[in-house]
């Protein structure tokens, strides 16, 4: 199936990334300006600043006047969340020593996403079966939905979530992969208070079914963008159930994570290796394209990437180890965190990156509108 779609690319084909050993890849077009962002400012100061002389950990050529403050980071193998400064000083982590009751663990953290009102961070332990809710202030897990290391469908228990997101009412959004469904999650309930997709019915045909959703992301008039994995779909549709339109992005095996770059474009990255990124419309006509398959811009199994306020696109390549910034527009690398396909957990290194999300008041929340005033209400 994929061979056909290749084959039909046509002009689309033309913007694909050529790979340059020792160079930039070539383009012949860039994605449209970015959206303006009219955030409101964080509700309290985090994360702290470096120590003066607080030494960076950066790539070689990395300019941190690309990224507009500091980045939240899911670094899967050290089973932890990292805040890495633009300058690449690591200014926040957790866990550290005391910040888990006794009994509690943190383990594959896949993704991890600030909340609204920018008090706390929701994260996706994917193959652990849960969500967490850490609040920065006290460093404490304040809420948990799943079991665990145990997988299910019943009330308490998810399989494989991922891309776990809260809104500004205080509920958590989430794709649950091998539920093969969209579920709303709240403090107040031991059950999703809202469902999208039916158990067992694993292809695409939604609302009634999803294959294998690996992403359910906030669109800003209130409808969701959804990633199948199973025959390369996405999605936009909304809390009733309504499909407005469903596309194959361009060239892609294996979506991941896709989300509105800016108005009427959508981004998503091929979970392969050689990987891509693709910018597509809601035909699924890719508009710009980075995937070399040789040199340093190559990418090995990336699963986000973000748009960011000057139309960077912040990435995570997951098994390259290392968080990039590409500039769409020069088409070239110019940030980097991580060292290029060597595992890590000193300063400067990472370990299978998973999931990002740049700090208040540049999150994917202020991207899109889901800023609140007030803090999430407990039941």
């Amino acid at each position: 199936m994929l061979g056909s779609r290749l084959a039909g690319l046509g002009l689309a084909l033309l913007m694909t990334v050529s790979a340059c050993s020792g160079g930039a890849p070539g383009r012949t077009a860039a994605p449209s300006p970015p959206r303006a962002t009219t955030s409101p400012e964080p509700t309290r100061r985090w994360p702290p600043a470096a120590a003066a002389g607080t030494a960076g950990y950066l790539a070689p050529g990395s300019d941190p006047s690309v990224l507009p403050g500091p980045v939240l980071i899911a670094d899967k193998g050290n089973n932890r969340l990292l805040v890495v400064s633009p300058e690449g000083q690591v200014l926040w982590e957790w866990p550290q020593p005391g910040d888990l009751a006794p009994g509690q663990t943190f383990l594959v953290p896949d993704d991890a996403f600030l909340t609204p009102d920018g008090r706390a961070v929701v994260a996706t332990e994917e193959d652990d079966f849960v969500v967490t809710e850490i609040d920065l202030a006290s460093r404490r897990i304040v809420w948990r939905y799943g079991t665990p290391g145990v997988h299910g469908s019943g009330p308490g228990q998810l399989w494989n979530p991922d891309d776990a997101m809260a809104l500004p009412d205080g509920t958590v959004i989430a794709a649950d992969i091998k539920n093969c469904r969209l579920v709303e999650l709240s403090p107040s309930s031991p059950s999703p208070v809202w469902t999208l997709g039916t158990l067992g019915r694993c292809s695409h045909a939604p609302p009634d079914g999803f294959g294998s959703p690996n992403g359910v992301f906030p669109l800003p008039d209130g409808h969701f963008l959804v990633t199948e994995i199973r025959g390369d779909w996405v999605d936009e549709i909304d809390r009733a159930g309504h499909v407005y339109w469903s596309a194959h992005p361009d060239g892609v095996a294996y979506p991941s994570d896709s989300n509105q770059y800016r108005p009427g474009q959508f981004m998503t990255v091929d979970y392969s290796n050689p990987g891509q990124v693709v910018v597509f419309d809601a035909t699924g006509r890719a508009l710009w394209r980075w995937n070399p398959s040789t040199g340093n811009g190559r990418l090995d199994h990336p699963s986000l990437a973000l748009g960011l306020p000057n139309g960077d696109i912040l990435l995570n390549d997951d098994a390259d180890h290392r968080v990039i910034v590409l500039d769409p527009a020069r088409d070239t690398i110019v940030w980097q965190y991580g060292h290029t396909g060597v595992p890590g957990s000193a300063p400067g290194y990472l370990d299978t990156p998973d999931g990002l999300d740049p700090v208040p008041p540049h999150s994917y929340a202020d991207a899109v509108g889901l800023s609140a005033p007030a803090g999430r209400a407990r039941g």
